[in-house]
């Protein structure tokens, strides 16, 4: 099991990376926009269940890498590392584009919009790096099955994840016009955000503990 601590230390990452702009939110803003709140929440449904397929991919796959391989902890540490500095620099540099600039999109039924969200998931290998990067930086070895610990931490990230983006799906045509007037907030925006990628990924390439 993990601790409270690592539990709280990983919902904030979780957090923060729900909050940067990507493919997943792009598409629930913008469908929220065009066809309405209930069309975002069945979208994200979808979204949440690309979620589940990643997690169960990741949990499992790093059990048996961390069974198998002596140094892989080491490994993917570096990897995730470098990785989450590739996302870091991308939200920082410029001409950096919002997800609250809509794009027409067509008007869909339920099963078609549950669907589309599913695939948009699916297609963001982001995610599964994500998922990678994240997991051996907060699982434990020592605290018991790094299977169980995984699955609690992709749980975790699903639920803070399904929170806030319903959260944005309600907010998306305010936040839209908010933004549109005040590009200043969506530079900070970015810039917060690749601080804390940036952060993370330092720590990951440093930790040294296991």
């Amino acid at each position: 099991m993990i601790s409270v601590t690592t539990f709280l230390a990983f919902a904030a990452v979780a957090f923060a990376m729900v909050i940067t702009p990507g493919p997943n939110m792009a598409y629930l803003v913008s469908r929220s926009i065009c066809q309405g709140r209930q069309a975002g929440m069945i979208s994200l449904g979808g979204i949440a269940a690309g979620f589940a397929v990643y997690v169960l991919l990741a949990a499992f796959g790093i059990t048996a890498l961390f069974a198998a391989v002596p140094y892989a902890y080491d490994a993917l540490r570096l990897a995730g590392a470098a990785y989450l500095g590739y996302l870091a620099w991308n939200a920082l540099r410029p001409g950096g584009a919002s997800p609250f600039q809509p794009r027409a999109l067509d008007i869909d039924p339920p099963h078609r919009l549950f669907g589309m969200g599913l695939l948009t998931s699916l297609l963001n290998p982001k995610i599964a790096m994500l998922y990678l990067s994240l997991f051996p930086q907060f699982v434990d070895p020592e605290r018991g099955s790094v299977l169980l610990q995984s699955l609690q931490l992709g749980l975790t990230q699903i639920c803070i994840s399904v929170t806030v983006n319903t959260a944005i799906i309600f907010t998306a045509g305010s936040f839209a016009s908010f933004l549109a007037t005040r590009p200043l907030w969506s530079r900070i925006q970015r810039w917060f955000m690749g601080t804390v990628l940036g952060l993370l990924a330092l720590r990951m390439a440093f930790d040294t503990r296991r």
